[in-house]
């Protein structure tokens, strides 16, 4: 049975889209139709934007609600994506091959986390009163920013969404979102859950489309803000014309994060940690560390265990329990990763388990390891987004250092080390917004964003907050 629907949530409800083409949902595991939804139209941008202003506009709607009433409402949006979490995660599964168990936990349940954390910060958030060094006091105050626009991509759809709408609708915004085609019936199921959790009109819209709708929302003059997620050049485009309108503009970008097995490491203790900062997802998320650095003097041995950890990945059905790796995304998506691993191979890359494809139905990829790879060789420059792993020999931490910062990204990242103090300090020297030590876990309380062209901006914790404010100053006893 495929699931459809034929309105878009728009103002508070379903409506009737201004076209009448539709996204077609294709299963990556077994090439099937599995659903569809209405395909937004810049009209359907325009009706859902309008929306969004009048809530927003309201005197006494979204943004003049007091903060501890906003984060009563988000609880309860929180809850009804709770009691639909099971098939969220199965929707996402379906849609883009995120092994189920993940997305139990990336997509069921960190959501709600979002709403809950963001609702009690800006509950608890208080005005600053500064003295002034030139007489009199100086209260300052966050207000939200206005109508946002939220772009987010097919790889962690919800969980993603949730980086935005969580934090934006907190501080108050109203927000118009554009999922990718690839996974739209995640979105349109959380659209069910806002009814249910009674989220007042015009606050959430939902309007699915292709790029060109996203471009056609980032230059909306109704638009106060834009918080894109997705590919490096997409993302160069929306800061050229956010730049030009003076708009607001968060983006979370490609990355080519390092994952640097230091000297000393004990990799083969940290495997189920190492798959998770290397080859979750399938591959298929921004901050994995695709640059294994190894040192020279062990570099065999890391390259054997590596090996011995991809060949032993169950890959296979996402639905079932037991499958650590799903499909690729999409057709497109597996062609442009196996023509990654083929340029590895003609650089000079050794292939030491994986390169080809499992079976004959479906868009998977083996988990492909590529040893004896130069930093300069183009897989370890660009995003492959997909289960291929670079292993890069190192002679000493000054050449480590040196490899990790001469790309040009900068997310993500890990540290493997038996003395977490010494990858603590060997952290810092990293150029890369965020990274972790023997281990890579997004924390909802820590800022999370790229540099150089992994973006700028930044989400979660205080700071993911701040980006949907302004904050005004009010000058008191001045003479």
């Amino acid at each position: 049975m495929t699931i459809d629907y034929q309105d878009l949530y728009v103002g508070g409800g379903w409506s009737q889209p201004a076209g009448d083409s539709v996204i077609p949902v294709i299963s990556p595991a077994t090439e099937e139709r599995i659903g569809s939804v209405p395909e937004g139209t810049e009209a359907d941008i325009d009706s859902a934007v309008t929306s969004a202003r009048i809530a927003f506009d309201d005197p006494a709607g979204w943004a003049a609600w007091e903060p501890a009433q906003r984060a009563r409402a988000l609880e309860a949006f929180a809850a009804q994506l709770q009691e639909r979490g099971e098939e969220t995660a199965r929707r996402v599964s379906s849609q883009n091959g995120m092994p189920i168990t993940l997305a139990r936990q990336f997509e069921a349940g960190f959501p709600a986390m979002l709403l809950l954390y963001y609702g009690q910060l800006v509950a608890n958030q208080l005005d600053d009163v500064r003295p002034g060094m030139l007489g009199g006091s100086t209260v300052v105050t966050k207000s939200p920013i206005g109508v946002v626009g939220a772009i987010v991509p097919w790889n962690v759809p919800q969980a993603i969404t949730f980086l935005k709408i969580a934090p934006a609708l907190a501080a108050g915004c109203t927000v118009v979102l554009k999922p990718s085609p690839e996974t739209v019936l995640d979105a349109f199921l959380m659209a069910e859950a806002a009814i249910a959790a009674g989220l007042p009109p015009g606050v959430l819209n939902v309007v699915p489309g292709g790029r060109e709708l996203g471009a056609y929302l980032v230059s909306h003059p109704g638009i106060d803000k834009v918080s894109f997620t997705g590919s490096t050049g997409a993302g160069r485009d929306i800061a050229r014309t956010c730049g030009e309108l003076l708009r607001p503009v968060t983006l979370e970008l490609g990355g080519k994060s390092a994952a640097i097995v230091l000297d000393d490491a004990q990799l083969s203790e940290n495997l189920e940690s190492f798959f998770g900062a290397t080859l979750l997802n399938n591959g298929q998320i921004c901050w994995l560390g695709t640059r294994v650095l190894a040192p020279r003097s062990r570099y065999a041995e890391i390259v054997d265990t590596i090996t011995a950890l991809a060949k032993g990945i169950v890959v296979g059905d996402p639905l079932a329990e037991t499958t650590q790796m799903g499909p690729l995304v999409s057709a497109r998506q597996r062609d442009r990763v196996e023509g990654f691993i083929e340029k590895g191979r003609s650089d000079g890359g050794r292939i030491t388990t994986g390169g080809g494809r499992p079976g004959d139905r479906g868009w998977f990829v083996e988990p492909t390891i590529v040893a004896d790879v130069d930093p300069g060789h183009t897989i370890a420059r660009e995003e492959i987004f997909g289960p291929v792993l670079s292993v890069i020999p190192y002679t000493d931490e000054a050449e480590a250092v040196a490899i990790a910062n001469g790309s040009n990204y900068g997310l993500g990242g890990s540290v493997w080390t038996a003395d977490p103090e010494r990858g603590a300090r060997f952290a810092r020297r990293i150029a890369t917004g965020s990274i972790g030590v023997n281990g890579y876990v997004n924390d909802p309380t820590a800022p999370f964003g790229g540099i150089k062209s992994s973006g700028m901006g930044r989400e979660l914790g205080p700071e993911g907050l701040s980006g949907y404010q302004y904050a005004k100053s009010i000058y008191l006893d001045v003479r």
